[in-house]
């Protein structure tokens, strides 16, 4: 088995779009478009592709979706944490202070999507 992608679900296309491109630097990789369905399906990935975060986008949404307790979070690596973490909060976005697991230095923190949907973004060595 090979992983292939993700998908979470998302209400404004456009917002999320800017959020995975241009706040986490992936990059659109494919679009399947079902008018007659009401619905699109966007394809991103990192520089190096492989493994996808899809976003299914279903046209006029009634109210936003319940994430659950399930799901946690998705997590991406950056050779650049205080730079990464500066620039989310710069953009606005929901970012927590940089975190370290119990005994260890801070590695990681979490910014918040348009959705709702937690990110983690680690120090990548």
């Amino acid at each position: 088995m090979k992983m292939l992608h993700v998908c979470i679900r998302v209400m404004d296309l456009e917002k999320s779009l800017s959020f995975y491109k241009e706040a986490l630097g992936l990059i659109e990789t494919r679009r399947k478009e079902f008018p007659e369905h009401e619905f699109s399906l966007v394809y991103l990935s990192d520089v190096e592709g492989g493994y996808e975060l899809e976003l299914t986008y279903n046209y006029h949404p009634e109210k936003p979706y319940e994430l659950g307790n399930g799901f946690s979070h998705i997590a991406v690596g950056t050779k650049d944490l205080e730079g990464s973490h500066a620039k989310h909060k710069e953009m606005g976005y929901e970012v927590t202070p940089l975190k370290g697991l119990p005994g260890e230095a801070p590695h990681y923190y979490f910014v918040t999507d348009p959705d709702g949907y937690k990110v983690e973004v680690i120090k990548e060595d």
